[in-house]
């Protein structure tokens, strides 16, 4: 998947959640939860559009930490509205899967740069030497 395509999810993925909590109820704790995942479900998509302009890797890396965070909140308030029947686990399964996988491509996408990063440090202090 290139740059393009996960952008694209991203944004696709912030569309889905901010129609789910759009569906939400209008109880004390559907307003508390839904204000917490629409913060959470949609920042990974402008978090992700700023790490792909990223200045260095060390940058990249710390913008991607975003991402990979506000995703697994995501993943933790779906699961809080699975559990507790706000909504209906059948409705919320697919966004909670997809929250997942980005998360795991997202998680993976940082391992690559640490190890990339790592690599080119090494090359640089073997050829001071």
């Amino acid at each position: 998947m290139n740059k393009a395509e996960l952008q694209e999810r991203m944004t696709a993925f912030a569309v889905r959640i901010v129609k789910m909590v759009d569906s939400m109820p209008s109880t004390v704790a559907g307003l508390a939860i839904a204000r917490q995942i629409v913060r959470s479900g949609t920042s990974p998509s402008a978090n992700y559009r700023a790490a792909c302009l990223a200045k260095s890797d060390k940058d990249f890396i710390n913008k991607m930490k975003m991402v990979e965070e506000e995703l697994d909140e995501t993943c933790h308030w779906l699961e809080i509205i699975m559990r507790s029947e706000i909504m209906p686990a059948s409705r919320l399964k697919p966004l909670h899967q997809e929250s997942s996988e980005l998360l795991n491509i997202i998680a993976k996408s940082i391992i690559t740069a640490r190890k990339r990063m790592n690599a080119e440090e090494i090359a640089k202090s073997s050829n001071r030497k």
